[in-house]
């Protein structure tokens, strides 16, 4: 747990105007829908709904001054911890003051019926445990990212917040007060006194409903025992069980329940660089995201998720009928919608000015060879460790392998999805070899139907063309793309997806190669822009997913020792709660969307491969 100081002359809950907290001082509530991210000083600050790529209710952390907030705290001078209650996504924000400690208890209940769960309740409790502290609250939503008016007036005893498009009921057990937009509240608690407030979507069949402090009770406890009962189906038991099961519940917090999706972040726009332009709107499926998180929960036996991510695949992503990006889109919405249009918010500044703000994608169009493997490899999987897969699916996946031996040696946008123009990718050849290697031990192990002898011979051709233009020699590495000398953090999956044996003298010099150019006190940069130009301006972090995936490349050479101390490094780069985003500045800070499944997933296998080398 970190102490965040609030500054002595304010009390917590009053923010500056302009004023944002870093990335990393917030933590994750959700149910299976959408999140909110609540700060280190009580303030949620990033909220969607009804769903992950909804238009945003509260966006403080893309304008203080335009975005609006949920503001909760002390309302005199204080310092803050926060913590998960154990095991579980409900998250505590304690409060220490001169006459006494308080705490808000935030989470989003994930059960109860069709009706309840329209509510996509919001649940704050607030309760002094130690002495009195007085509080205050500000509700100030700004609908369609601070783009669409609204009004606000009291039906009762409830603040109703009333938009075109949407209309939210905020209930409290203390009295409300409105004034053009906002609702507040003030109020003071002794010890063993309690206040809870409660933000329910409504509209149609669901109209506001208080939420009494025994309401309360019965919502927490439940909320607390539906995530104790998923964790539970966890097999880990490693040395660092903590941080995995955190990542595991943060992974489980970035699925849609309805159908199965999982998506790459919950945000949108938060900046790899502060002040720069590389913001982007991740809220959507990452076919490559989400089929690595399969074989993360995969590894510590949640097949219930791979499965409903089998069936979103099934649905929504079988082969289509040859549009420019191939017979699947590298991302799809949560609903499987492939129409993603990207556009530029310009009325919001964005973190700390980093502007611009993005909402939809325009990288869904690039052609991304890799994710055929990424997505066969997670099929192959399943089928070994979970469920078998059906006909029908098996005819997917000879469609999709066909297509892969007739265009895999087409340049692309490769992984990282730069819009420099496309090139001969190492690591989407690399990927359209797992695709038909995957597919080819799926057909030999159940005794499948598939044109083996075709199937081979493109398997091997790719292999021969990766040892031939991939290599270097005048850098002793495998490079990234086909007769270049960049190197790239890609080819550490290499010896991952069993291309290469992990202890090849040709891998081993590239792994020296990457060490001395990309790593950086065990943190690895994905490439270096100046070399390998992107298409984009500025600079970026260290990129997680491959600090995990530099760990267990290490591990799998037999680096061991230096394998636990770069993971060890690692985890002293997670925010307070273990949360990471998709990349670390150089001072140490997380920058871009947060959190990102893609580091969360890197972090689950690099802990398995390493504890199971470590014996």
């Amino acid at each position: 747990m970190s102490t965040t100081p609030i500054d002595q002359d304010e009390p917590a809950a009053s923010r500056r105007p302009g004023r944002y907290l870093p990335i990393a001082e917030h933590g994750l509530i959700g149910d299976l829908r959408s999140v909110a991210l609540v700060g280190t000083d009580g303030t949620i600050d990033w909220y969607c709904c009804p769903a992950f790529d909804a238009p945003s209710v509260f966006a403080a952390i893309l304008d203080a001054e335009r975005g609006g907030c949920f503001e909760l705290a002390a309302a005199v001078p204080a310092q803050t911890k926060q913590f998960y209650f154990p095991d579980t996504n409900v998250l505590i924000t304690r409060f220490f003051t001169e006459d006494g400690v308080g705490e808000v208890q935030d989470f989003m209940p994930v059960d109860g019926g069709s009706v309840e769960a329209e509510r996509h309740r919001l649940i704050r409790r607030v309760v002094c445990v130690r002495g009195s502290i007085p509080f205050r609250t500000r509700v100030a939503p700004r609908f369609d990212y601070g783009a669409e008016p609204h009004t606000v007036r009291m039906v009762g005893d409830v603040a109703v917040f009333e938009s075109e498009k949407l209309s939210l009921g905020l209930t409290s057990t203390v009295p409300l007060e409105v004034d053009d937009l906002d609702a507040h509240a003030e109020f003071k608690l002794a010890q063993g006194e309690s206040a809870v407030f409660a933000l329910d979507q409504v509209g149609g069949e669901v109209t506001p409903r208080r939420c009494a402090h025994s309401e309360a009770e019965a919502q927490f406890n439940s909320t607390v025992a539906y995530w104790r009962h998923w964790l539970s189906a966890s097999k880990y038991r490693g040395r660092w069980r903590e941080m995995v099961h955190r990542s595991a519940l943060t992974l489980k917090l970035l699925t849609y329940a309805p159908t199965g999706a999982i998506v790459a972040a919950p945000t949108t726009s938060l900046p790899e660089q502060i002040g720069g332009e590389r913001n982007w709107d991740y809220r959507y499926v990452w076919v490559r995201d989400a089929a690595f998180c399969v074989y993360a929960l995969l590894r510590l036996g949640f097949t219930s998720e791979a499965e409903a991510f089998m069936n979103f695949v099934t649905r929504h992503i079988t082969p289509g009928d040859g549009k420019p990006s191939g017979p699947l889109q590298i991302m799809y919405g949560i609903d499987g919608r492939a129409d993603l249009p990207e556009r530029e918010l310009g009325h919001l500044e964005g973190h700390l000015g980093s502007a611009p703000v993005r909402i939809g994608n325009a990288a869904s169009d690039q052609l991304q060879l890799d994710i055929y493997g990424a997505l066969i490899d997670s099929i192959y999987l399943y089928d070994k460790w979970a469920e078998p897969i059906s006909s029908d699916q098996w005819d997917d996946v000879c469609a999709l392998v066909d297509w892969v031996c007739e265009h895999w040696d087409q340049p692309d946008e490769g992984i990282w999805e730069t819009r420099g123009g496309r090139k001969n990718f190492l690591y989407s050849r690399l990927m359209c070899w797992v695709a038909i290697e995957r597919a080819i031990r799926m057909a030999n192990r159940r005794g499948l139907p598939a044109d083996l002898p075709r199937w081979q011979a493109c398997r091997d051709t790719i292999y021969r063309r990766i040892m031939k233009r991939g290599w270097s020699e005048t850098r002793q590495a495998f490079v990234q793309h086909e007769d270049g000398d960049v190197l790239d953090a890609a080819v550490l999956m290499m010896p991952l997806s069993k291309f290469i044996a992990p202890t090849d003298p040709k891998w081993l010099s590239t792994l020296d190669a990457l060490t001395q150019e990309l790593v950086s006190d065990s943190l690895v940069y994905r490439y270096d822009p100046g070399a390998s130009p992107d298409g984009l301006r500025g600079d970026e972090g260290t990129f997680s997913i491959c600090s995990f995936w530099y760990v267990e490349a290490m591990v799998r050479a037999g680096r061991v020792d230096e394998a636990r101390l770069a993971f060890e490094k690692m985890l002293t780069y997670a925010n307070h709660l273990g949360l990471y985003a998709e990349e670390i500045s150089h001072t140490g800070e997380q920058q871009g969307n947060f959190p990102q499944a893609f580091t969360h997933l890197a972090l689950i296998s690099a802990a398995f491969n390493l504890d199971r080398a470590l014996g």
